[in-house]
């Protein structure tokens, strides 16, 4: 927003001129600094009837502001735009019609985008701080407790930034039945969006939502997981350099998912039995994989390495590490120990988002699905590759060699062997024994 002090000198004579009292016109042009700061990038003299409409039911939704505030402010932006910019719409100008009038449907509008996340956290910053104390005496992880208060804003943001707690069944599945036909999503995109309203509900305002009835499930489709062959795997893997390269080659050869592997700390690497173990993975369920001959020496030279900078990290005070809040209470020097601290950890210090303490975290995943993709990229692969390609090929590849498929799913993490069961499609091998008739 740029308008400059001549701008709202002028507004200031016109608002005169209409018979408005020298103390009020103050007001007056605080309503009107208000709205052009509310639709802030889009020119006043662009800005249309629905604009004024949205801005004033915004401010009805407000329960410190009066009606006669509202009045005010609609006759603030009545001068605006049928004194100062003449807009042949303001010409008939109706209070009642602009400040009632309901602009919020099922559509996605112009409107619904306007409400930043700031504005639904001011409004609601008291449930939004149960929220995350909930989530965070359950030891859910930031990245979970960020997308959940992502959904939780859309959800009031779309029923207009009514109270929550005056909400109930049929708005939620209003919202689901909005996110499957309206906004298309995925199938677990809708189901994390269900999570997280039935969070809110069960555990922080305390009232169940109960039954929440039949809505639209977006429809979940079936598809095979994106296989390299050992010769892609190997091609790929002589494209990576440096730390992205052994972080990629325990991907493979342990069947990590790409933050169980970012996470790992020292004390989870088994040089003597050969073994990693994955703490906390999906589903917060540890398990025992294999560590590959292949990166038994590489990765004792890294951890020296490692090692090195912990030391050097020590020295200038900044040597610890996060640790779950409840065990650092019972241990406070465990996050300075070397056997707590991150394989991977990152080329810089970094600032904790809840605690605000500086310390050295574990490499950015984004670095390593970069570094991977690139890495695709150089190697001339043709199909689509990602950090969880190389899981995908690690069970595929055992099966291959006819390890059983409970092994693997050990392995894997994963509760149910009919989740395993998808890398089977590989044993099927459809066209190979049927000879096709263009041969």
């Amino acid at each position: 927003m740029r308008l400059n002090s001549e701008f709202w000198a002028k507004y200031k004579n016109r608002i005169l001129k209409e018979g408005v009292t020298p103390g009020k016109s103050t007001w007056y042009i605080k309503w009107a600094y208000r709205f052009a700061a509310f639709f802030d990038g889009i020119p006043l003299e662009t800005r249309t009837s629905d604009h004024v409409k949205f801005f004033l039911v915004r401010l009805r939704r407000d329960p410190r502001i009066g009606e006669w505030q509202i009045e005010q402010a609609s006759d603030a932006l009545r001068i605006l735009y049928q004194m100062h910019f003449n807009m042949t719409w303001a010409q008939d100008w109706v209070t009642a019609t602009y400040v009632s009038e309901d602009l919020w449907s099922k559509e996605r509008t112009l409107f619904r985008d306007q409400i930043t996340s700031k504005e639904v956290d001011i409004v609601y910053s008291d449930v939004f701080g149960r929220f995350r104390t909930e989530l965070r005496r359950r030891h859910y992880s930031l990245r979970t407790e960020q997308s959940y208060a992502d959904w939780i804003r859309r959800f009031l943001i779309f029923h207009e930034l009514k109270p929550p707690h005056s909400l109930g069944a049929e708005a939620v599945n209003a919202y689901l039945d909005y996110l499957a036909e309206k906004r298309e999503v995925a199938a677990s995109t809708q189901n994390q969006a269900l999570n997280a309203i039935v969070f809110l509900y069960d555990q922080v305002l305390a009232t169940p939502l109960g039954e929440i009835g039949e809505f639209s499930r977006a429809k979940k489709p079936k598809r095979l997981p994106v296989v390299l062959t050992r010769a892609e795997v190997q091609r790929l893997l002589d494209e990576l350099t440096g730390v992205h390269s052994l972080i990629a080659g325990l991907l493979y050869g342990c069947g990590l998912r790409l933050m169980e592997g970012v996470r790992l700390r020292v004390k989870d690497v088994d040089f003597d039995h050969g073994q990693i173990m994955v703490r906390d993975g999906k589903g917060q369920k540890d398990r025992i994989t294999m560590l590959p001959g292949r990166y038994r020496q590489l990765l004792d030279e890294h951890l020296q390495r490692v090692k090195e900078l912990h030391d050097k990290d020590m020295r200038s005070g900044k040597g610890d590490v996060y640790i779950w809040p409840a065990f650092e209470r019972k241990s406070p020097r465990a996050a300075k120990e070397w056997i707590w601290q991150y394989v991977f950890p990152s080329d810089r210090l970094s600032v904790d988002p809840r605690t605000l303490t500086v310390r050295r975290h574990h490499i950015h995943e984004n670095s390593v699905q970069m570094a991977v993709r690139t890495a695709a990229s150089k190697a001339g692969l043709t199909k689509r590759v990602g950090c969880h390609t190389l899981r995908h090929s690690f069970a595929t590849h055992l099966l291959e060699s006819g390890y059983d498929i409970r092994t693997v799913q050990e392995l894997l993490g994963h509760a149910d062997v009919s989740t395993t069961m998808i890398y089977t499609h590989v044993l099927n091998k459809p066209g190979l024994a049927v000879k096709s008739p263009a041969d």
